[in-house]
């Protein structure tokens, strides 16, 4: 039947773009790796503050790591400088208290592998290691010593928990005093306030050290101390600023419909609460940038977002943030700076509040971070794309039904039951009308035979019988339409979703989010070698490919024989597309295309009219075939 082709076709082509754009992408736009130099150069701009002058708006007032002699591991960089303990049902890790850097982070619930003994996703990594990656809370600022990335700081307590906040200290030699106060929920999120006191009473400390200067420089001395008492007398410019470096961008970032790179949230107006997530930067775009890519926003958020890990910096969604993304030096970085200077007088204190999320992008989390905390779109870290909508009701039911069963894959099953149920209308209908042209197919035939000298005729001709007969042969594009969304939207959803990652089956399949394992093409598993992934043809795509080609079975054959040659090919073609998806999906289709069948055959036993015809038309099929074997 032409509809069914049609579906085939799409199908074809859908898979075609999804499977083969990967690699073609690969092959013309490879990804360079970096050098070990170019690694090591990466870290030269961590991110300390500055005392430059200068409005706060001057994004760039920040000063730069020296870059790190050679490379070293994380255990070696966690002994080197004293550190405040991060423990948390789903987070553990340290801050360091040099330079206050939240440079430690592990996901307790997620593994780097499927086996139960491989190590914890580590999302955050120390400064001088090979994949450093931290965030920071600093100031900028006029008229006052800041602290840098290399300042230690005092802390209150020596862990950090959802019930045990930390407050981080630091104070100039002028008195004037920062604060860190830290509070950590039981995910991913950790709320930051950052205290600026311009206490004067300390300037005994720089008395102090005038007082044990030496007479050959008693002048010099007693000049510095005067200078001291200015500035700590007088009232200073300062803003808050947020910083996530990042030393080298995620293997995973070659998804060509799923963003992994630089992202953000930015509203639309200054006094405007519309906001727009922006994925129209990856790491290669910010190399490019001499200058990095500003922004400015009221409230909204900013960060990196790997295939499944966000760390995002979320401003006061009521303040004026001016924004960047960066690479100097190769060094990735998001910056978020409050847009105005606080003017802060002699004895006087101020204070703002930021986030930091560091962690997982689950779909429930964000949905609820979103929802209660009123971050702006932070579910749309996860880059749902076009079919977002579709793809959140089937994670609904999908959630529902892994509630239930406590098993992915027949959650994945459930959800296929009820697509086809919600389907079943639209399938009656279309099969209706493909019960009529297959009723009129004779006469299509004698048609074709009679005029197949005068294909403008011919044409002429079956558009007649249509009108005639009152068939309609797009009658059927409908569901074909319908089926291309959700089988995408299926796809994407499998893809990006978190949850479904290291999630086993049954049997031999252990990880619905990759492909099916088992494969002839060794034995499955006999023989002692692993094919190529091209080659890999799992047990699911081939009952893929038997299921495409019972449906074929069951419908009309094209009158071309070489239509019937290549549909009849597309079956095992297909095999070959979906080979390397996830065996979610593989799953998903595999069971769509059974219940197809089963409804089919059910149909049919409701239009025995059609049956007897497709009795007919094999028995002339036979009976042509048996007269051009006699010739």
């Amino acid at each position: 039947m032409e509809d069914r082709r049609n579906l085939i076709l799409a199908i074809l082509l859908t898979g075609l773009v999804l499977f083969g754009w990967p690699y073609v992408a690969d092959y013309f736009f490879p990804q360079p790796q970096p050098t070990a130099e170019q690694i090591a150069a990466r870290e030269k701009a961590a991110n300390g503050a500055t005392n430059a002058a200068g409005a706060a708006s001057d994004i760039n007032a920040i000063n730069s790591d020296n870059a790190p002699q050679k490379i070293i591991s994380v255990a070696k960089a966690l002994q080197g400088n004293p550190r405040v303990k991060i423990d948390t049902p789903k987070l553990s890790g340290s801050i360091n208290l040099e330079g206050a850097k939240f440079d430690d982070i592990l996901l307790l619930a997620h593994r780097t592998k499927l086996a139960k003994d491989s190590p914890k996703v580590r999302l955050f990594a120390p400064s001088g290691t090979e994949d450093a990656y931290y965030a920071r809370f600093a100031w900028v600022g006029n008229g006052v010593v800041l602290p840098d990335n290399k300042s230690v700081w005092n802390t209150s307590a020596a862990v950090l928990t959802p019930r045990s906040p930390v407050t981080l200290d630091w104070s100039n030699p002028q008195g004037q005093k920062f604060e860190i106060i830290l509070t950590i929920d039981d995910d991913y999120m950790i709320n930051v306030t950052q205290k600026f006191t311009n206490n004067i009473a300390s300037n005994s400390a720089a008395s102090a050290e005038t007082e044990t200067a030496t007479d050959t420089n008693e002048d010099t001395q007693t000049t510095q101390a005067e200078s001291t008492t200015s500035i700590a007398a007088a009232a200073v410019s300062i803003a808050p600023i947020g910083i996530l470096n990042r030393a080298t961008a995620p293997e995973d970032q070659g998804f060509w419909n799923v963003h992994v790179g630089p992202m953000g949230v930015f509203s639309e107006a200054d006094d405007d609460s519309s906001y727009i997530a922006d994925y129209d930067y990856g790491y290669d775009d910010v190399e490019e940038e001499a200058d990095g890519i500003d922004f400015t926003t009221k409230g909204g958020w900013l960060g990196f977002t790997d295939k499944y890990w966000l760390s995002a910096l979320i401003p006061d969604q009521n303040t004026k943030t001016r924004a960047k993304f960066t690479a100097p030096n190769g060094n990735y970085q998001t910056i978020m700076v409050r847009e105005t200077q606080d003017q802060v007088a002699t004895g006087a204190s101020i204070e703002h509040k930021s986030s930091l999320f560091a962690g997982a992008k689950e779909v429930e989390i964000l949905d609820q971070y979103t929802d209660e905390l009123g971050i702006p779109k932070l579910d749309l870290a996860i880059d749902w794309g076009w079919f977002r909508v579709i793809e959140k009701f089937f994670f609904k039911i999908l959630n529902t039904f892994f509630g239930w069963f406590d098993n992915f894959g027949f959650a994945i099953i459930g959800l296929t039951i009820v697509v086809r149920g919600l389907m079943f209308p639209i399938a009656q209908k279309q099969f209706a009308s493909m019960a009529q042209m297959r009723a009129i197919q004779p006469k299509m035939k004698k048609i074709q035979e009679r005029f197949k000298d005068d294909k403008q005729k011919q044409q002429q001709e079956i558009m007649k019988l249509y009108k005639d007969e009152k068939a309609n042969p797009l009658a059927g594009c409908l569901p074909i339409l319908i089926q291309i969304p959700i089988f995408f939207a299926l796809y994407k959803l499998l893809l990006v979703s978190i949850e479904m990652r290291h999630q086993p089956f049954i049997l031999w399949i252990k990880d619905l989010s990759v492909q099916d394992p088992l494969t002839p093409v060794n034995l499955f598993g006999l023989l002692p070698f692993t094919p190529p992934e091209f080659l890999t043809i799992g047990i699911l795509p081939i009952i893929i490919g038997l299921s495409l080609w019972g449906m074929q079975r069951l419908n009309p054959q094209p009158m071309d024989e070489i239509q019937k040659q290549i549909f009849g090919l597309m079956p095992w073609f297909l095999v070959f597309v979906m080979a390397p998806f996830a065996a979610g999906l593989q799953l998903y289709w595999a069971v769509s295309n059974i219940l197809t069948i089963a409804q089919q055959k059910w149909l049919y036993s409701r239009h025995p009219q059609l049956k007897e015809q497709m009795a007919k038309d094999a028995e002339a099929k036979a009976a042509e075939k048996a007269k051009k074997a006699a010739e």
